[in-house]
C-alpha cells in the first residue's frame, strides 16, 4: 500500500513538471543525463566496458571462441548478446531464468549491433564453412535508474571498440583488434500524452511504461525501433521523434568517441 501510494505520488510530480514544460531533475525533454564510460574492467575477458548514465549504471564484458558458421553465411563470424537483470539492480528484477524484459533488452541491442554492420563479421572467418570466430556480449545490469537499454547498447559498443580478437590464444595467428565499422546508438523517449521525454528516468516512468527506442548509425540512418506499451502515436509527433533522436544519437556518439579515443 506504501509502495503505491509513493507511485502515486511520483506520477503526480512528474506530470506537474511536464504541464510546466519542465522535466524533474531539470533537464530539456530531449537531453540525455551524464554519461560516464570505462573499458577494460574485468581483466579476463576480450574486452569489457562500465557505463553510467545518470544513476543507471551497466557492465558489459566481450568474450570470444571459435565455432561452426551459420549454414546461410559460411563466411561470416557470429554475434550472441545476452542480457541479465539481477534483483540487486532493480526492486522489479527477480531471480531466476530470463524474463521477457532481459530478453527484449538483449534483442534491441543485438538488432542495432547486427543490422548497422557495426562489426565487420567477415574479417572473423577463419576457415570458411567450418571455422568462425563468435563474439559474445554479455550485458549485466548493476543498478536500473531508468532507461537500461540505452545504457545497455552504449556500454555494448563500447565493449566491442575495447575488444582484441584471442588469435593466439587459440593458435590461429596474432591478435588484432576487433573491426568496428560503425558506432549505432539507441535513443529510448518515454510518450506522456503528445509530448516525449529522451532518456527516461525510473521516477519518469512512473507515468506509464510507453516507451519508443530508436537505433540510429553513424550516417543518421535508422537501423532499429522498438516500441513498448500499448499506444498509437500520432505521424506527427513520431516524426519529431524521430528527428529527436538522430539528434541526440550524434551526441551520445561524440562522447562514445571521446571517451574511447582517450581509453581505449
Amino acid at each position: 500500500m506504501a509502495e503505491d501510494i509513493l507511485s502515486e505520488i511520483k506520477k503526480d510530480y512528474v506530470l506537474s513538471k511536464l504541464r510546466d514544460e519542465e522535466r524533474i531533475d531539470g533537464r530539456k525533454f530531449e537531453d540525455f543525463r551524464k554519461l560516464e564510460i570505462k573499458t577494460s574492467i574485468i581483466e579476463k575477458a576480450e574486452g569489457s566496458a562500465l557505463v553510467r548514465l545518470g544513476n543507471t549504471q551497466v557492465v558489459v564484458g566481450i568474450k570470444m571462441q571459435i565455432g561452426e558458421p551459420f549454414p546461410d553465411t559460411p563466411e561470416k563470424g557470429l554475434i550472441i548478446v545476452n542480457a541479465e537483470l539481477v534483483p540487486l539492480a532493480s526492486p522489479t528484477f527477480e531471480p531466476g531464468p530470463p524474463d521477457e524484459n532481459s530478453v527484449e533488452l538483449a534483442r534491441v541491442v543485438d538488432r542495432g549491433i547486427r543490422e548497422s554492420e557495426a562489426v565487420d563479421l567477415s574479417k572473423l572467418c577463419i576457415e570458411i564453412g567450418k571455422k568462425v570466430w563468435i563474439i559474445f556480449v554479455d550485458i549485466h545490469a548493476l543498478d536500473d535508474d531508468g532507461n537500461l537499454l540505452d545504457a545497455s547498447a552504449i556500454a555494448s559498443i563500447c565493449a566491442l571498440l575495447n575488444t582484441k580478437v584471442p588469435a593466439s590464444r587459440f593458435g590461429v595467428g596474432e591478435d588484432y583488434e576487433l573491426p568496428i565499422m560503425d558506432l549505432p546508438v539507441s535513443v529510448t523517449s518515454l510518450i506522456v500524452g503528445d509530448k516525449f521525454l529522451i532518456d527516461p528516468t525510473r521516477d519518469e516512468m512512473s507515468v506509464g511504461e510507453k516507451t519508443l527506442t530508436i537505433t540510429v548509425d553513424k550516417n543518421d540512418n535508422i537501423v532499429a525501433i522498438q516500441k513498448s506499451g500499448g499506444y498509437l502515436l500520432s505521424e506527427s509527433l513520431f516524426e519529431e521523434v524521430i528527428d529527436a533522436s538522430i539528434r541526440a544519437a550524434r551526441k551520445i556518439r561524440e562522447e562514445i568517441i571521446k571517451y574511447c579515443s582517450k581509453i581505449c
